[in-house]
């Protein structure tokens, strides 16, 4: 009979069978390879113990690493299995023929109960005893098997069997009474029998088996060998009387036939029970009953005797009468996820394979495929997408089937599913499933009776579209979303993608086609994006002007407002009073409030006032001043607008700030004789220009209004102006009696002002006198200077060289003044004295020639003398021209650095 390896690992071939021949083209499949490079180790591993007992072995017990083995007649062998090799023998030394039939041991190794073949019951622990009887129909039967287990509020359950009975015994112990035994337990059940099961077939004995998950555990579930098969059930301590639940019964395999080999012990594990036959052992699962694991001993061992398993460690022992073996339990619940998937139940399945893809993807399809089969298509598809199946086989099925809303499912857990780099097929599913929404979408919104599922799929198909995961393949891809979105034509949503996408221009253009410009303007109002306000504003403000300026003014600088010039222009074209009002309230907050200096806004707010408002334009004007640094308007462009308008006083400002005032004043003297006044004093620095502008006042006010008085007024009103520049343009008609308090007053002036330089003459022939008597003094002044005088430059006598005395008292050679004062001379001065030097050098060189020639007479050497002296005189008024120590060129040397700039990094470099 094959192994359970061998099933285990033809499954696992089959499972990584693919069909021949496929190709997947949408979402690639990843299947799993399962080949092994080693034979996996079986479940239930024997191994042969290096021992040699003394005597025949009759019964053995292991728990915790603790082992009672029960030899010969009346011996008893205690091995710890941490150290083999300090057995305890212990002898029982009964006098009468009563010999150990079986032996029970506690979890902890500690405690151990021998039942002897005279139904007597023996408590071993530090020479300690403790003795009950089970009876059955013929009187005391044998003890085959006893579990205690402890439950909540101090209740205890006793479970024990003998060859055809199992009894239950349920009771509490007293707090602080537990080392006086469960004799009070016992004691409840001495008029009556306890709680039992009872079967009819018997082998003249039984034994049980328990199965505890975890250590310091209460048992989980059972199996009891009796006479015809194996009662298998669950332990639960909830209930009342029996603890027994979920029983069944697992007829012995085929192979066991009962008269001739009956099965000696019962082992349980997780999965499995074991039977111990004379010759062999063999593993049943229980979960479906198969045998799953036979092992055959050889004949030369001699007869199996029994089997036991260590509930702490999870070994299996197995004694001959004179050879033991211990079985290793190896990953148990390796192939129980199959057992469970054929049995249909796919959670359990899923659990014992989570650590094993290539297991729970062939459970995921067995699954997905029993949901199919049983119209549950939701739990189908949610199961599809979790596996490695070929993409395009499995949305075919859904298809097929006519489960547009399964295949949706299936495609969203496929793209929750993919991984980010996998953008290609996340595209794919993302434009089908739009596609698909969009279809149950038309669907249902023309059936009024599932108006809720409509609503409830719209919801869906919006969290779809705003999910963040969808989020860069939707916007990467928005223009296919668009074209499906208007070929469904869903106006709706798209508007709502659009706004997803913060593609507010599709929307903003949306609601001006369909006229909504209220819903238009507050998109652009809340995304404050100033280039869709630039492209839009022209469309809205035709419609809702006032809110749009509005809009404009909450915006702020955040808007540049030349570039919304053309929008209003082209809504103010009709000229009504209320689109220029809305024009006009914009251009003067950016103006006034944001101080915008673009020449373009001040122009164009200059046109809006001349064409409407001429009172805001001559105080905007005003306002600006007559400073070229506080305007921002195109001054020209504003003189021909204002005369185009025949806004002469705006005109008349715009001269005077580009100061023109003569066109000033002939243009205000059309307007108002008061304000060519003010325009004539303005040229304040050129009286000529003044006096001219004066006389047009004059001129216009006698030949124009012919008012003698007021042209009288304007010779009180400028001092430029005298009676005899205002004479010719009176008329001849005009009598004297008109000018003669003018006349008088000129007269009297003239007298004045020839007084006053009568006096000024006086003065300057006194100081011109004063100035000849100090050049008379100057040239008699002299200065003595003593043979040891030193120049106070070089330290060395002064009458060696040429030398300078200077009023001071200075006294400096020539080249060493010269030297001294050419640094501080500005450069053209510098320029000028070398040029005179090579001059004197020239005129000090003799001639050439041996002889002068014959016309050079002392006329000729007379010039050239004068010539040399002025030379010389010329040095002198440049190097001589102060003392270079009390002088200007001291002074000034004060702020000059020691080193020159241009020369400090040579300078610098030459310190290094």
């Amino acid at each position: 009979m094959a192994s359970i390896l061998d099933e285990y690992e033809d499954s696992l071939s089959r499972a990584a069978c693919l069909p021949p021949g496929r190709a997947s083209v949408g979402i690639p499949h990843s299947g799993y390879v399962n080949a092994r490079l080693e034979k996996e180790t079986p479940i239930f591993n024997k191994q042969r113990i290096d021992f040699t007992p003394p005597e025949k072995i009759n019964s053995l017990v292991v728990s915790c690493n603790q082992l009672c083995m029960s030899l010969g007649k009346d011996t008893l062998l205690r091995i710890d299995l941490g150290k083999p090799d300090e057995p305890n023998q212990v002898e029982l030394g009964r006098k009468d023929e009563a010999r150990v039939y079986k032996m029970f041991l506690d979890h902890t190794g500690s405690h151990l109960l021998i039942a002897l073949n005279t139904s007597e019951c023996l408590y071993l622990n530090r020479n300690a005893q403790k003795v009950y009887t089970l009876e059955e129909e013929t009187g005391p039967a044998p003890v085959c098997c006893l579990e205690i287990e402890r439950g909540i509020d101090g209740k205890y359950f006793i479970i024990a069997t003998t060859h055809k009975r199992l009894f239950q015994f349920v009771g509490k112990v007293a707090e602080g009474t537990e080392q006086q035994g469960f004799s009070s337990i016992f004691a409840m059940h001495i008029d009556h029998l306890p709680s039992f099961r009872e079967f009819p077939a018997s082998f003249g004995y039984s034994e049980i088996a328990f199965y505890t998950p975890k250590l310091r555990s209460s048992p989980r579930c059972f199996a009891w060998m009796m006479g015809n098969g194996v009662l298998y059930g669950l332990l639960d301590y909830g209930r009342p009387d029996s603890i027994l639940s979920e029983e069944r019964v697992w007829v012995y395999p085929s192979d066991i036939d009962v008269t001739i080999n009956k099965p000696i012990s019962i082992v349980l594990t997780q999965f499995h029970f074991l039977l111990l036959l004379p010759d062999r052992v063999t593993a049943v699962c229980t979960l479906n009953g198969q045998v799953v694991f036979q092992d055959v001993f050889l004949e030369k061992f001699g007869s199996l005797k029994h089997m036991i398993k260590d509930p702490a460690v999870g070994q299996i022992w197995i004694h001959t009468e004179k050879v033991v073996f211990r079985y290793h339990v190896q990953r148990e619940s390796r192939d129980v996820w199959k057992m469970y998937m054929n049995m249909n139940k796919f959670d359990l399945a899923k659990e014992y394979c989570k650590d094993r893809p290539e297991c729970l993807d062939i459970v995921l399809a067995k699954e997905a495929e029993h949901c199919f089969q049983n119209k549950k298509y939701l739990d189908s598809a949610k199961c599809y997408a979790l596996t490695q199946n070929y993409f395009e086989e499995i949305a075919l099925k859904f298809i097929e089937a006519k489960q547009e809303e399964a295949l949706m499912e299936f495609l969203l857990k496929k793209l929750a599913s993919l991984k980010h780099s996998e953008k290609t097929q996340t595209t794919l599913l993302t434009t089908w499933l739009t596609e698909l929404y969009l279809n149950w979408l038309g669907v249902l919104e023309g059936d009024a009776s599932k108006r809720h599922l409509y609503l409830e799929t719209r919801e869906r198909f919006r969290n779809f579209l705003i999910s963040p995961k969808n989020k860069e393949c939707l916007f990467n891809n928005r223009a296919s979303i668009y074209e499906l979105l208007a070929s469904h034509g869903d106006t709706e949503h798209m508007v709502y993608f659009a706004v997803i996408m913060q593609d507010y221009e599709r929307v903003i253009a949306h609601h001006c086609q369909h006229e909504e410009y209220d819903e238009a303007l507050n998109v652009l109002s809340r995304h404050r994006d100033e280039k869709l306000f630039y492209k839009f504003s022209p469309v809205l403000i035709q419609h809702i002007p006032k809110k749009v300026v509005d809009a404009w003014i909450s915006m702020g600088i955040k808007l540049d407002a030349k570039k919304l010039i053309p929008a209003l222009v082209n809504y103010s074209q009709s000229g009504s009073t209320q689109q220029i009002n809305e024009a006009i309230r914009y251009m003067e907050f950016c103006v006034y409030e944001l101080e915008e200096t673009e020449q373009a806004i001040h122009n164009y707010l200059l046109s809006l006032y001349a064409l409407c408002r001429p009172d805001s334009l001559l105080s905007y004007l005003e306002q600006t001043g007559t400073s070229p640094s506080r305007i921002h308007y195109d001054l020209k462009y504003a003189l021909r607008l204002c005369a185009e308008h025949e806004h002469h006083r705006a005109c008349v400002h715009i001269y005077k700030v580009m100061e023109m005032y003569e066109e000033a004043v002939d243009l205000a003297l059309q307007v108002d004789v008061d304000l060519a006044k003010s325009c004539a004093d303005l040229p304040e620095e050129d009286e000529e220009l003044r006096k001219k502008l004066w006389l047009k006042i004059a001129c216009h006010v006698v030949q124009e209004e012919k008012d003698v008085k007021k042209a009288m007024a304007c010779l009180s009103s400028c001092n430029l102006l005298k009676i005899e520049d205002v004479l010719p343009f009176f008329p001849d008609f005009v009598t004297i009696d008109h000018f003669k308090e003018a006349i008088c007053n000129s007269l009297e002036d003239y007298n004045k002002h020839i007084e006053e330089l009568k006096r000024e003459m006086e003065e300057a022939t006194q100081s011109a006198k004063r100035i000849r008597e100090d050049i008379q003094e100057m040239r008699n002044k002299y200065g003595s200077v003593e043979p040891q005088e030193k120049c106070a430059v070089c330290d060395f006598p002064l009458l060696n060289r040429p030398f300078y005395l200077f009023l001071c008292g200075h006294m400096f050679h020539y080249d060493c003044l010269l030297q001294a004062v050419y640094p501080n001379l500005p450069a053209y001065k510098q320029a000028k004295l070398e040029d005179l030097q090579k001059k004197l050098a020239a005129t000090s060189q003799p001639s050439k020639a041996h002889h002068r020639p014959k016309d050079t007479d002392a006329t000729s050497l007379g010039k050239g003398q004068q010539s040399r002296e002025q030379i010389k005189a010329d040095i002198d008024d440049i190097v001589a021209a102060e003392c270079v120590f009390c002088g200007e060129l001291m002074i000034r040397s004060i702020d000059k650095p020691f080193i020159d700039p241009q020369k400090y990094e040579e300078e610098k470099q030459s310190w290094l």
